[in-house]
């Protein structure tokens, strides 16, 4: 592409982490104009909409948030990094799922229902206890319930019958799989894996929002291929691969659409925050 002037990002936050000042250093280190839109401030409307923006960053703390801002801006032909599909496809941890299925990518053995019933049912397909249930929507380890028998299948499922939102009323259900006090955390930008974590803890919930430690963790091929396709079966874009170690072999459990990368960038040094906005010019009107 050409100069950086002929392209301005438009980084859609509603809220500054480090993460997202990471980004914002970066552009001003190489002078790559950026607008930082903070959505708690704008109306979005299609026939009002006057900012000179030829990309736009989503990097909202909410997905619904995220999501209705990157339906506006795709409407109005302003390319966004992730797209509306890709957020879908991440978000719906059952649509991530069944996709991997799809596209045949080994991934963590899932079912899901809506009666207490048919989630014993489910249990005795997926091999029986313990297993994991979660809802179909969510972030950093929560509402996540590893589940040992009957009993306590019952008194989860009736929990979030009676006091949940109607997205907690449908049960998602994956096989526990045990973790060699590890899971690892893969950044895939355009279909590439280009650093890793591990994420280590003694605890059965590997994530460092819940106090797991961040290892470097080297790509091998093994890891390069099953992110690679991942990656493509998910849309692309820049994402966050979460994948479970076994003795039969690698399973990709989840994907993120808006990971939070400071704790991989410093562990590994790999600056992801360039990386992020090298990205956002190829697919900018200019790219």
């Amino acid at each position: 592409m050409g100069s950086n002037t002929k392209f301005k990002i438009g980084l859609l936050h509603s809220t500054i982490r480090e993460d997202e000042k990471l980004i914002i250093r970066e552009a001003k280190k190489k002078d790559i104009p950026l607008s930082v839109i903070d959505v708690r401030y704008q109306v979005f409307n299609p026939d009002k909409w006057d900012n000179n923006i030829d990309v736009i960053l989503d990097r909202c703390l909410s997905t619904s948030v995220g999501f209705q801002a990157t339906l506006f801006f795709e409407r109005i032909g302003i390319p966004v990094v992730n797209s509306s599909r890709v957020v879908q496809n991440c978000d719906n941890k059952f649509l991530t799922s069944l996709l991997l299925h799809e596209h045949k990518i080994p991934t963590v053995p899932f079912a899901l229902v809506f009666t207490e019933s048919q989630a014993k049912e489910a249990v005795k397909e997926l091999g029986g206890y313990p297993i994991v249930i979660k809802p179909v929507s969510g972030s950093w380890g929560r509402l996540l319930a590893k589940v040992n028998d009957d009993d306590a299948l019952e008194g989860i499922i009736e929990q979030k019958q009676v006091l949940g939102s109607p997205i907690q009323k449908v049960f998602y259900i994956q096989r526990y799989v045990k973790k060699p006090g590890r899971d690892i955390r893969v950044v895939v930008i355009d279909n590439i894996a280009i650093c890793a974590i591990y994420r280590e803890t003694s605890h059965w919930i590997t994530n460092t929002a819940r106090g797991a430690e961040a290892k470097n963790c080297t790509i091998n091929t093994k890891i390069s291929d099953i992110c690679s396709k991942t990656s493509k079966a998910i849309g692309g874009g820049i994402l966050g691969v979460d994948i479970f170690e076994t003795d039969a072999g690698l399973l990709v459990n989840e994907v993120n659409h808006t990971m939070e990368y400071k704790n991989v960038q410093r562990v590994t040094g790999v600056n992801i925050a360039a990386e992020i906005l090298k990205f956002c010019q190829g697919v900018s009107k200019y790219g």
